[in-house]
């Protein structure tokens, strides 16, 4: 199996290693840092800078060299789950203002890099170091050490804590479990522009439900204790306060009783703001803080009825101050500049990357499978790429960095200069069909075996969903379709379909399923296997299996309990099947709180469904998922169990959320269908 294409799509991470990532751009635009392993099997990432002057890529760090490289600690380890990076060696870095100087964290060591001479200095600060930055002067660096924030000169000296835990639950500098997993807030403190105070996050978990997770492969160790807010639990009590370097500290006041969660910090040239938003969501405030006083007033609200959205990269600055934002106006998303939409209807802003003087950078979409580059200034809104596929990217200094994946390739390119790529290239090729199917025009894409021809007989059919509001899967891009193409090829037709609540399709599609979790995203599926067997005859709706990781586990468990009639096999891995034991804020954003919802969180859980299960079900889960923990994959187990119900349970020892990349797992899963479906090799 070592040689196997699944097994190598594991080593490669899904053909992801060796490719560049995490850039950032000078202010002048003179160079570009960012971050790369030294093949497409070799996870430990090293960091690079690419001279825009030259056109040439440099390695300034080699994370080998530093004689630590695969070692990491487990505050590293949790913030990768976080971030779902499975790569090793330099997994973030950190720069001053001018992007002259780099800090970095390896195996619990902070080091600095001078970007000009290359020369790599190990700060000798408090070990197990974590979350390094340096101040925008390049003067100063904080770091978190043991839930303790410290700060260290950029020579080395003056290592010294900023400020202690004064409890055995605090941490300071640190995002909260619901901030990283559920807002994309990967940080806990924030430079002020002048590099002489800070704004941390002091986290109290002390009033958060404490779970346990092991891995019963190592009996050996304890098991974990993790601070769990479920659905309808107290959170972490999140407060900030404004350090200075001098030991001063000033609490920052809002209602935190009525907005408990803290979704961005921005201290840039314009000034401190904070995001605020209540356990119902349906309301967040951007505060504009006074650093002396701690004072806040209300800049801008946000309210909807449903949930207000988080939207990354914002708020966010011009040069001129005014401010970045969005509103949801009838079905499109639009950025918003001094509270004024400058987007057109039909332009699904999703994301700000950049702003750089007074035009922004940001991507969007003018329909679901294609998310491009676009920038607004005062001359008006421009498209950055044109071909149809999935783009990021960064910009400074009139300089922008492209990161382009297509239906033929993906590639990077610094102002159109293409930048080396270490990756290896698939020996499986995905071919796919992408359309509106249905009433509701399902974003959809089809695969068939290579090779394979119309009128050449039926084929299996197997459905390859996520289905969740984290992402879509039926779009313009070749790597997203790796798994589902290998799929195809030992035989199967496969349908990816984005069903109502998955972004690309403007507010009121994200909000289609409000209150229902489960009734709008199964019949989506419903109708886009009938739609794509009505498009492509060959499709074999007598023998329908469904497969699907974290929200499509979920939705494949679901599909062949509720729709049996329909899918006939199905392969859940890591699937929530209780509603009330996943986090607060991902729950409540749709399902609202569970006191006021209890037939909604009843409706979307699985386990009284599980008398009616009558087709072959298989569960996976990592034995060490600290997102979607292994007890909603053992309480379906044992309902069914007590029923009477025939199933099959694959656990994962030491595998975590991204159990998917487990060597063998898809052989695994292939032999399943081909059983329940009655499929010859």
């Amino acid at each position: 199996m070592t040689d196997s294409y699944p097994a190598l799509l594991a080593r490669t991470r899904g053909f992801s290693l060796g490719r560049p990532r995490g850039f950032t751009v000078s202010p002048d635009g003179s160079r570009v840092l960012f971050l790369r392993s030294g093949g497409g099997q070799d996870p430990v990432q090293d960091l690079w800078v690419y001279s825009l002057e030259t056109a040439e890529e440099r390695m300034l760090v080699r994370a080998s060299a530093l004689g630590t490289e695969g070692t990491l600690s487990e505050r590293e380890k949790a913030r990768r789950e976080r971030a779902r990076d499975t790569s090793a060696g330099i997994g973030s870095y950190a720069t001053d203002a001018d992007v002259r100087t780099a800090v970095f964290v390896v195996s619990g060591r902070l080091y600095a890099v001078d970007v000009a001479g290359g020369e790599v200095t190990t700060l000798g600060a408090k070990e197990p170091a974590a979350e390094a930055r340096i101040d925008p002067s390049g003067t100063t660096i904080a770091y978190v050490c043991e839930d303790e924030l410290r700060v260290i000169g950029r020579d080395g000296r003056d290592d010294r804590p900023l400020a202690a835990p004064d409890g055995p639950e605090v941490t300071w500098g640190l995002p909260e479990h619901e901030a990283s997993e559920s807002m994309d807030r990967f940080e806990g403190y924030w430079w002020a522009p002048g590099g002489r105070s800070l704004i941390a996050a002091r986290v109290d978990n002390s009033p958060v439900q404490v779970w346990y997770v092991s891995d019963p492969s190592r009996p050996e160790q304890p098991p974990t204790a993790l601070r769990y807010p479920s659905a309808g639990t107290p959170n972490a009590d999140v407060s900030l306060h404004v350090l200075g370097l001098d030991g001063t500290r000033t609490p920052v006041g809002w209602d935190r009783t009525g907005f408990e969660y803290v979704t961005r910090v921005v201290w840039d040239h314009a000034g401190l703001h904070v995001v605020v938003q209540n356990r119902r969501q349906t309301v967040m405030r951007v505060l504009a803080v006074d650093p002396a006083t701690g004072a806040t007033s209300v800049r801008h609200e946000s309210t909807d009825p449903d949930w207000t959205t988080i939207v990354p990269g914002v708020p966010a600055h011009t040069a001129s101050g005014a401010l970045v934002w969005t509103v949801d106006e009838g079905d499109t998303r639009r950025l918003t500049v001094d509270g004024v939409a400058v987007t057109p209807p039909g332009l699904q802003m999703e994301e700000v990357l950049s702003v750089d003087g007074d035009t922004v950078l940001f991507s969007g979409r003018t329909e679901p499978s294609s998310l491009h580059l676009w920038t607004w200034s005062p001359a008006g809104v421009n498209r950055v790429t044109s071909s149809p596929g999935v783009h990021d990217g960064r910009r400074a200094g009139g300089v922008t960095v492209v990161h382009a994946s297509t239906l033929e390739d993906v590639r990077v390119t610094v102002d159109g200069r293409l930048l080396s790529d270490y990756s290896e290239i698939s020996p499986v090729r995905p071919a796919v069909r992408l359309a509106a199917l249905g009433e509701r025009s399902l974003q959809t894409a089809v695969l068939f075996p290579t090779g394979w021809e119309p009128g050449s007989g039926t084929l299996p059919v197997l459905m390859d969903p996520y289905g969740g509001s984290a992402a879509q899967r039926a779009v313009a891009a070749r790597d997203r379709y790796y798994m589902s193409q290998w799929f195809a090829d030992q035989g199967f037709a496969v349908v990816v379909a984005d069903g109502r609540g998955t972004p690309g399709r403007g507010p009121r599609w994200e909000r289609a399923r409000h209150g229902d979790h489960a009734g709008p995203r199964l019949q989506d599926q419903v109708d886009a296997l009938h739609a794509a067997a009505e498009r492509h005859p060959g499709l074999d709706l007598d023998r329908v299996a469904i497969r699907g990781w974290s929200a499509g586990g979920y939705l494949a468990a679901l599909a062949v309990l509720r729709r049996p009639d329909v899918f006939h096999a199905a392969v859940a891995g890591a699937p929530v099947t209780d509603q009330l034991l996943y986090s607060s804020h991902w729950q409540e954003r749709t399902l609202g709180l569970p006191d006021e919802n209890p037939a909604g969180y009843a409706a979307g859980s699985l386990i009284a469904d599980a008398p009616n299960l009558r087709r072959p079900l298989l569960l996976i889960h990592g034995m060490v998922d600290d997102n979607v923990l292994p007890v909603h994959t053992m309480k379906l187990s044992a309902a069914l169990l007590a029923a009477g119900r025939p199933h099959e349970v694959l656990p994962l020892p030491g595998a975590t959320h991204m159990g998917g990349a487990v060597a063998n797992l898809l052989e695994f899963q292939l032999g399943f269908l081909r059983k329940s479906l009655g499929v010859t090799h």
